[in-house]
C-alpha cells in the first residue's frame, strides 16, 4: 500500500510548525504571571520595587513565607478551605451523581420534567439577593454549609454525568439486576466503577470551584475566624493589617507578602492536578456528544 502523504507536504510541515510555535507563546504567557509571582515572594522588597518584572530572585529571600506562617489567621483560613473543598467536593459530586443516575433511566416517570426543569436552571437563576435571602432564611449564614449548598449541583455538569450513564453497557446492569441488584447496587456496583474518568474530573472541576470561591464567603461569612482562603487573599491585598498578631515593631515586606499568600493560595490545587490528569482528558470529552 503506498505511503499516504497528505500530511506530508510542506505546507502542512509550515502549519504544524506555527501551531507549535503559537501554541508556545500562548503557554509562555500563561505561565509568565505564574511564574513573576513566584520569584516576587521568594525575593526582597526592595529588589521587586527597583527590578518591576523579573522571573528570578537575585538573592532567594523566605521571609515572607516564614511571615505568614508564623500567624495564626492564614494557617486557619488554610485549614478552614481544605476542610471545605473536601467536604463540598464529596457533597456536590455524590449529589450529582446521585441525581444523574435516575435522570438516565428512560423510564423513569417524570424524567423530561425534571430535565426541563434542570435545562431551566441552566437560563434562568435567582439572582444574587434572592440567593442571600433564601441562604438567610435557611440559617446558613456564617456557616461552612453556606459555601457548599447553595452550588451543590451545576446543571451542566449534571447533563454531562447523565449522558455518560446513558452511554455505559445496558447489558451489564440487566445482568447484575437478574442476579438480585437493587438500583442501588447496580449504582455502586457496576456505574461508579465504569465513571472512574468522570468522577475524577468533575471532582477536579468542584473542588477548584470551592477553593477559588471568593462571592460565597465574602456574601455569607462575617466572622473573620470562618475565612477562607481567597477572602485571606482579598484582605491581604487591601491591607497587610489581615494578617493579625502583629509586632508593631515589624513591617512585613509588603509586596512579597502578597506574592507569597497567592503562591501559597495556588499551589495545594495544582498538585491535585497530576493524581487525576490521567483521567482528565478522557473524562473532558466523555458524555459530551450524545442526548
Amino acid at each position: 500500500m503506498a505511503r499516504d502523504n497528505t500530511y506530508n507536504t510542506p505546507g502542512s510541515r509550515i502549519f504544524d510548525s506555527l501551531n507549535v510555535v503559537i501554541l508556545i507563546g500562548l503557554a509562555l504567557l500563561t505561565l509568565l504571571p505564574f511564574i513573576y509571582v513566584l520569584a516576587g515572594s521568594f525575593a526582597q522588597e526592595s529588589e521587586i520595587i527597583n527590578r518591576g518584572f523579573f522571573l528570578w530572585p537575585e538573592k532567594p529571600y523566605l521571609g515572607a513565607y516564614e511571615f505568614i506562617f508564623s500567624t495564626n489567621t492564614f494557617v486557619r483560613s488554610l485549614v478552614v478551605t481544605i476542610g471545605v473543598t473536601l467536604v463540598g467536593t464529596l457533597v456536590q459530586v455524590a449529589l450529582t451523581f446521585l441525581m444523574a443516575y435516575p435522570l438516565s433511566r428512560r423510564g423513569l416517570p417524570g424524567r423530561n420534567a425534571l430535565l426541563n426543569l434542570v435545562i431551566f436552571t441552566m437560563v434562568f437563576g435567582g439572582g444574587m439577593i434572592p440567593t442571600f435571602l433564601v441562604v438567610k432564611q435557611l440559617g446558613l449564614l456564617d456557616s461552612y454549609w453556606a459555601l457548599i449548598l447553595p452550588a451543590a449541583i451545576s446543571p451542566f455538569y449534571l447533563i454531562i454525568v447523565k449522558n455518560f450513564f446513558q452511554e455505559l453497557p445496558e447489558e451489564l446492569q440487566e445482568a447484575a439486576r437478574i442476579d438480585g441488584c437493587t438500583e442501588i447496587g447496580v449504582f455502586a456496583r457496576i456505574v461508579l466503577p465504569l465513571s472512574k474518568p468522570i468522577l475524577a474530573t468533575f471532582s477536579l472541576f468542584y473542588a477548584v470551584g470551592i477553593w477559588n470561591d471568593y462571592m460565597s464567603p465574602l456574601l455569607y461569612i462575617s466572622d473573620t475566624s470562618k475565612w477562607t482562603l481567597q477572602m485571606f487573599v482579598r484582605q491581604v491585598t487591601v491591607s497587610a493589617d489581615a494578617l493579625g498578631n502583629l509586632d508593631p515593631n515589624y513591617v512585613p515586606p509588603e509586596q512579597g507578602l502578597k506574592f507569597a499568600i497567592i503562591a501559597v493560595a495556588t499551589l495545594p490545587i495544582l498538585m491535585v492536578y497530576p493524581f487525576l490528569q490521567k483521567h482528565f482528558a478522557k473524562g473532558m470529552l466523555i458524555g459530551s456528544v450524545k442526548g
